[in-house]
């Protein structure tokens, strides 16, 4: 049924609750590929302000460093679903979240996208983070939701 799965991760703990489901479907369901996607938001227009302000290259070391860090997760994630037999591929793209995760999905042929409902921000006053929220609204393709234990509330 599934040929391709894009993760969206954002390095969070939150965005990682996606995994297991991720294994179980893609193992279970024999899926051939396997996206594991890591978005690099641009830096506020405040911080690229001091950040050249500061000199000395600053800003473009933050951006390096951020880019590292995102390339070095990613591929950590994906060396450990690939010890689980899966097909993975890692990819790291510069832009807002959920523009790239839906233009991915869009110009890749993606059947499926596993995300959580929250990432790096967390728990905020609504059930879905902005991200989720978007992507859920204008994605061309199926999306299973994971809402992480620590986001849900007691009733």
């Amino acid at each position: 049924m599934y040929k391709k799965i894009l993760v969206p991760l954002d390095g969070s703990g939150f965005s990682e609750c996606s995994l297991e489901h991720v294994k179980a479907i893609a193992s279970g369901c024999r899926v051939p590929e396997t996206i594991l996607l890591r978005v690099v938001e641009p830096l506020s227009a405040e911080t690229v302000s001091a950040l050249a302000m500061a000199g000395d290259n600053l800003l473009y070391k933050v951006e390096q460093d951020s880019k590292a860090e995102a390339r070095n997760y990613i591929v950590k994630i994906k060396n450990e679903l690939a010890n689980n037999g899966l097909e993975v591929e890692a990819v790291v793209v510069d832009g807002r979240a959920a523009e790239e995760i839906l233009d991915y999905a869009k110009n890749n042929k993606v059947d499926l996208i596993v995300m959580t409902t929250h990432g790096k921000t967390g728990i905020s006053r609504w059930f879905f983070g902005r991200v989720a929220q978007q992507v859920l609204q204008h994605s061309p393709v199926p999306i299973l939701m994971i809402a992480p234990s620590g986001c849900r509330t007691s009733t």
